[in-house]
């Protein structure tokens, strides 16, 4: 009795995690629609982002091309909790965190050898299929604008 009222609350644990994770909007595989993104000259340009569960974590893949043309990719696993988890890939940082805003907006912090390389802004329309990420290299003034749309 005591084995099959553990395997229930283990298993209404994992559905429920799934859901919620399942229920946000940022979820699902994006893609760049350059047309309506604004880029600074020689900045990288991400051309599909997926965001999807990793156990009870997020996990962020990045693929897209350089400055230079050539391409690139990178990851990044963890919460939307605030706290830096490792990033591999990205020539700009080695660490990410992402704070949730609300449902539908995420803030995000890049670092590179423990400082502060970029900060943005990511923003799912409200009706799911369009997200819009506003980065802005550290100590520049100078932001990128991209827009994805849900595939």
């Amino acid at each position: 009795m005591k084995r099959t009222v553990i395997m229930i609350t283990l298993a209404v644990l994992f559905v429920g995690g799934t859901v919620a994770l399942a229920d946000n909007p940022q979820m699902g595989t994006w893609k760049l629609n350059e047309a309506k993104s604004k880029f600074a000259p020689g900045a990288t340009k991400n051309t599909t982002v997926v965001y999807e569960t990793a156990g009870d974590n997020v996990k962020v893949t990045v693929d897209g091309v350089d400055g230079a043309g050539n391409p690139s990719h990178n990851e990044w696993t963890g919460k939307f909790d605030n706290k830096f988890y490792a990033v591999t890939g990205d020539p700009t940082s080695d660490q990410r965190s992402y704070r949730k805003i609300n449902n539908r907006v995420l803030v995000f912090t890049g670092k590179k050898d423990g400082k502060i390389s970029l900060t943005g802004r990511v923003v799912v329309s409200a009706n799911g299929r369009v997200r819009t990420v506003t980065t802005t290299a550290a100590g520049s003034k100078v932001s990128n604008r991209a827009v994805y749309d849900k595939q």
